[in-house]
């Protein structure tokens, strides 16, 4: 009976037995030959080997976007895998309470389904540059690779892999832990575990349910996110893509942030706070567009003070173009400073938001907020670009009547007359109103904070009418000063046509004098 030593001991002698023939062919038969000896062995090989083989890559696309059938594979094997691996990546989601655990790279997992066996493999190719570094840049591609004979092709490759996608799908939406994206620089793209976005968990507590603004408005908010989740196959009967636009404008301090926030929490979706200033042309943002999932908001705050969007850059560059430099090092410097400067045009920002790019991905909500709306190009922020214009504006009383709720837990007081009545007649942030509403110190009750609240709507109403007050002086002072320059200017005017009219009165009298004196001369001659 063969020994287990002696049964590997031959395998081992027949494996260099066949390296050493596979070699010396190599080496001493033409290249032709050894290709034929290739193809046919590669036959002979899959009429010997019962098995067919399915690739799922990570990335599709060169690398432009990540596979959504990788994604679902995954989720879906994290159950098996938990059952067969024996190395395994752990994933914390849902506000840490559970962990995931997944396969390690090239750990080979089985599934059975209706009787079937069939076995994945978790692979990862490496592609390392030439470059010297202490942290080499690398190309990671990794794939799932799936197994099964090739008796059962159709039930395999039909069934079983709509099962697995369906199935990693509902494990994605069930373990979905929400994230917030922050665009890195393009310079941090590429090399060791680089990508173009940041994230960390999405943990904002903020809702419709406490939200400060009048009830109405924000179920005509809701109803329309409602109707936008649900509308794919409406989306693709109207031929548009599957994304809309909201422009949130108002004072600082009115709850822009917040509302974004509250729109994640309602729709469930990922963040992305795009960053304009650090991308640097058009083509990059392109490519952060195609690196954002579905399920997601693209956020740009403050969009009047990211970007000269108005085409006054241009202007300014020919304008400094016309300028001579007298100082070679202060040239340089400048072209150096312009250089680092976002090139993100106007046309490219429109064509990310609404042209052929903006079809990448779907169910995609992009927001718009500014401080002042009036700054923005109105090519920017046009229907069918952002859809939906939301004013937020200063607090009134139903918004108070929720921060109230909200911060001290009470429905009714006493003070809610007074505080209506000065509301009407004074502008106050919700943000205001909310910290005068927080109770500083265990001391401070109900009572106590609403009465500081009528202490600051008091001193705001004395500061607006001091305020209107004095832009009232500084405008008729600018008025009394215009009609005397219009005084000035006119008596001016009239001073110098009266010296141009006596001029010519004497430079007609000189004409006539020198006429008769010319007429003496020749009578006497």
């Amino acid at each position: 009976m063969v020994t287990t030593g002696e049964l590997w001991a031959t395998i081992g002698s027949v494996m260099a037995s066949v390296m050493f023939v596979s070699a010396i062919f190599k080496q001493y038969f033409p290249y032709q030959l050894w290709g034929y000896v290739e193809k046919y062995s590669q036959k002979l090989f899959r009429i010997l080997y019962p098995y067919i083989e399915i690739t799922f890559h990570e990335f599709s696309g060169d690398r432009l976007k990540r596979s959504e059938a990788f994604s679902a594979i995954q989720n879906y094997l994290s159950t098996t895998a938990s059952l067969h691996a024996t190395r395994f990546k752990a994933d914390v989601v849902k506000d840490s309470q559970s962990i995931v655990l997944s396969m390690d790279d090239r750990q080979e997992v089985t599934d059975e389904f209706k009787g079937i066996k069939v076995w994945w493999v978790l692979g990862k190719n490496i592609l390392k540059t030439q470059s010297f570094s202490f942290y080499p840049a690398t190309d990671e591609k990794r794939y799932y690779r799936l197994t099964f004979h090739k008796s059962h092709r159709e039930l395999i490759t039909g069934p079983y892999v709509n099962h697995v996608l369906a199935g990693g799908k509902a494990i994605t939406v069930k373990n979905r832990q929400r994230k917030l994206y922050s665009n890195n620089p393009s310079k941090n793209w590429y090399g060791w575990r680089s990508t173009k976005w940041s994230h960390v968990f999405f943990e904002h507590p903020a809702t419709f349910d406490t939200l400060a603004m009048e009830t109405k408005k924000k179920e005509e908010i809701k109803k329309d996110l409602k109707k936008f989740s649900k509308g794919k196959e409406y989306y693709e009967k109207i031929g548009k893509a599957w994304k809309r636009g909201y422009l949130l404008y108002g004072p600082p301090g009115t709850g822009k942030s917040t509302m974004i926030a509250a729109m994640a929490n309602y729709m469930n979706y990922d963040v992305y706070d795009l960053e304009l200033t650090t991308v640097k042309d058009n083509t990059e943002l392109r490519s952060l567009l195609i690196d954002t999932s579905s399920k997601s908001i693209l956020v740009i705050e403050d969009i009047d003070c990211s970007l000269d969007l108005t085409g006054q850059r241009e202007k300014k560059k020919e304008k400094d173009e016309d300028e001579e430099e007298k100082n070679p090092i202060e040239k340089k410097e400048k072209e150096d400073g312009e250089s680092k400067k976002s090139k993100v045009t106007l046309s490219g920002l429109l064509n990310f938001i609404d042209g052929l790019w903006s079809a990448c991905g779907g169910e995609r909500i992009i927001v718009f907020t500014t401080n002042y709306v009036d700054k923005l190009d109105p090519a920017l922020i046009r229907r069918g670009r952002m859809d939906k214009h939301i004013e937020m504006s200063y607090c009134c009383f139903e918004a108070f009547k929720m921060l109230a709720k909200n911060y001290l837990d009470i429905d009714s007081h006493e003070l809610y007359a007074e505080i209506e009545i000065m509301l009407a007649e004074t502008n106050m942030t919700p943000a205001d109103v909310a910290e005068n509403l927080m109770p500083k110190c265990d001391e401070d009750d109900t009572e106590t904070c609403l009465k500081n609240l009528i202490e600051a709507l008091k001193a705001a109403k004395e500061e607006a009418i001091k305020k209107a007050e004095e832009e009232a002086r500084l405008k008729a002072e600018e008025a009394t000063k215009k009609a005397e320059e219009e005084v000035r200017s006119k008596a001016e005017k009239e001073e110098k046509e009266k010296h141009a009219k006596e001029n010519e009165t004497s430079s007609s009298s000189a004409k006539e004098n020198g006429s008769i004196a010319n007429g003496n001369e020749n009578t006497s001659n």
